[in-house]
């Protein structure tokens, strides 16, 4: 069976040549060509992965892109977009893309970056830890929910895929380098920054005192240790 990839492009040629790019690679393309559009159908469920224009009449990517996140749908999101500022792609990854890509852009990439974040909705080799607490925390990985106290808290889609990776591997040393290829399924010699400023962002949210983590702890170059 085919895997479903819902584009949400607003520029007719852009949807046309995409459609066929990826239909020639096996993947059974549906398109919407605004935000409103785009949302109704990736919550409709029933797609694998979004590939989503950041500029969109009706509402734009960010808003699309927020709105599955807080659904706590945990498919992967690639955002296109034909801004340049850092700002934009760091606002992009913070509210739950998977990744971006800037226009204009090789079609041969953005191949590779589809089949490597769909590499993730084909391992079936891995029994994620569903319901877990530590501290004052409760995760539900099924739902994509996370409290702490009793209070809701907000996790972008990589953030709990990054804590899923942790809690599954508790109490082991996990290498930056590690972190990427099953976390961000990209080979290590993809800069480990990315890894950093997500247990950055994990602690901030997570730990009583993002300072002097009780739980997310560095080890100094290696990477990260999580101890429950």
């Amino acid at each position: 069976m085919s895997l479903r990839i819902l584009l949400v492009e607003d520029e007719p040629g852009l949807v046309l040549t995409l459609t066929d790019l990826l239909s020639a690679e096996g993947y059974d393309v549906d398109s919407a060509t605004d935000g409103i559009q785009g949302a109704d159908k990736a919550l409709s469920g029933g797609y694998d992965m979004v590939v989503l224009d950041v500029m969109l009449p009706g509402k734009n990517g960010f808003d699309v892109c927020k709105e599955i996140r807080q659904h706590g749908m945990d498919l992967p999101v690639l955002m296109l977009t034909a801004r340049t500022q850092v700002i934009d792609r760091v606002v992009g990854l913070k509210i739950g893309a998977d990744d971006y890509l800037v226009k204009p852009f090789d079609p041969s990439e953005l191949l590779a970056r589809v089949e490597a974040l769909l590499r993730r909705v084909r391992r079936e080799n891995l029994s994620p830890v569903m319901r877990f607490q530590f501290g004052d925390v409760q995760v539900d990985f099924d739902r994509g929910e996370v409290s702490r106290e009793g209070t809701p808290i907000s996790l972008a889609g990589k953030e709990l895929q990054l804590l899923r990776y942790l809690v599954d591997h508790r109490h082991q040393v996990v290498s930056r380098e590690e972190l990427l290829r099953n976390v961000w399924e990209y080979q290590p010699s993809v800069t480990s920054r990315t890894v950093d400023v997500h247990v950055a962002w994990l602690r901030q949210k997570l730990e009583e005192n993002a300072q002097r983590p009780r739980h997310f702890h560095t080890v100094r170059g290696v990477g990260y240790r999580f101890t429950p």
